[in-house]
This record gives C-alpha cells, sequence and structure tokens, in this order.
C-alpha cells in the first residue's frame, strides 16, 4: 500500500511518502518569508513522489489532518486531499492533530492546543472533548502535551519544542484507520466556528 500523508494544520507543514512499511520520503517545511507554509503543499507532495518514482495514481491512500488547527491549513489539507482522492479514486482518510499528537504523549496522554479565548482544544481519556475553558481542565496524573502558549499554564510538555515524527504518525494511524476511507466523508474538524471578518 502506497500511502501519502499531509499536515498543514499545525505550526509546520508535514509530508509523508510511506510504502507498506517503509517511509520512502519524510518532510518537514516551515513558513518561508512571508509566505505560510501550506503554500508549498502541493510542490512538496510532487517533489517526493517524483524523487521516489511514484506516480499520483500508484497513491493508494490519502492521509491528512482534519484539525483542530489553523483555520487556512485545515482548508488546504481538507481541499487538497478531497481532490486528489477524487481524481485519483483512492482512499482518503482524515485524523485530528489531537489524535497525531497523542501518540507521542505516553501513557494516558492529554493534548491540549491553543483555542484562544481562554481555551483549549482537549483530547482526554481517549477522545476529543471539544475546546474547553482553561480552568476548567484537571491535568492531574495525566502525561500532558500541549503548545507553546499553554505549556506555561498547563505545565507538560509542548510538541513545538520537540523532534517528533507527526507526518509518520498520521500515515500509521490513516492506515489502520483506512476502513472508513471514501474522500466524501472528509471533512474539517471545526471545534468552533471560524473567525468573522
Amino acid at each position: 500500500m502506497i500511502i501519502l500523508a499531509f499536515d498543514t494544520c499545525l505550526d509546520k507543514m508535514y509530508a509523508v511518502l510511506k510504502k507498506d512499511s517503509n517511509i520512502l520520503a519524510s518532510r518537514v517545511i516551515e513558513n518561508h518569508d512571508n509566505k505560510y507554509h501550506s503554500a508549498f503543499l502541493i510542490s512538496t507532495l510532487q517533489e517526493i513522489m517524483s524523487e521516489n518514482g511514484i506516480k499520483p495514481q500508484d497513491i493508494d491512500l490519502i492521509a491528512t489532518n482534519i484539525g483542530p488547527g489553523s483555520f487556512t491549513g485545515i482548508r488546504a489539507c481538507v481541499t487538497v486531499a478531497r481532490v486528489l482522492a477524487q481524481q485519483l479514486n483512492c482512499k482518503a482518510v482524515g485524523i485530528s492533530s489531537l489524535e497525531i499528537l497523542a501518540k507521542c504523549a505516553g501513557e494516558k496522554p492529554l493534548v491540549a492546543l491553543d483555542a484562544r479565548k481562554n481555551s483549549a482544544y482537549l483530547y482526554k481519556d481517549g477522545e476529543i472533548k471539544g475546546a474547553i475553558a482553561l480552568d476548567e481542565i484537571n491535568t492531574d496524573g495525566y502525561t500532558v502535551l500541549t503548545d507553546d502558549k499553554l505549556q506555561p499554564i498547563l505545565g507538560g510538555t509542548s510538541y513545538q519544542q520537540m523532534n517528533l515524527p507527526l507526518g509518520e504518525i498520521l500515515a500509521e494511524l490513516a492506515e489502520q484507520n483506512s476502513y472508513d476511507s471514501d474522500w466524501r466523508k472528509l471533512k474539517p474538524l471545526y471545534i468552533q466556528p471560524p473567525p468573522m471578518g
């Protein structure tokens, strides 16, 4: 099985090409000058396929992060995944940022990402809890993984200070969930409504 996995929802872009159990390519792209990292998504995907002799029609499964995260990043991921899967007539799976990060947190993970307005997108006890007020989050007994903004408040570790293989984890989780892989079901995970104005 050949999997093309990508994520533009978090602070960096992750792109992975996996064939069976082998990672053929793994790229991490940061923002450059005034360009947001998602601007490099299509060219990066083309590069990693070309460098590995993989044609788009060889792809069996497309995996993408569906959020929460950057509103623009979520839209870019989901749109590209849906269009590619439809055009290539292949499977597509969406995995949330919270589930991807939970795989990195260790035992009894609690993942909290800044949701602004004094709240966090929360993953706890094996499920997404939604956008929860910071003063309602109890971290006792959990392995906390969060972002730079919430780490001083909630403790634990910021994923942004670690070199985590998030693209590879996305590909692995998508492969495990490929049974539910109709591209028509692939939708952004908007826990809060998008900002207006």
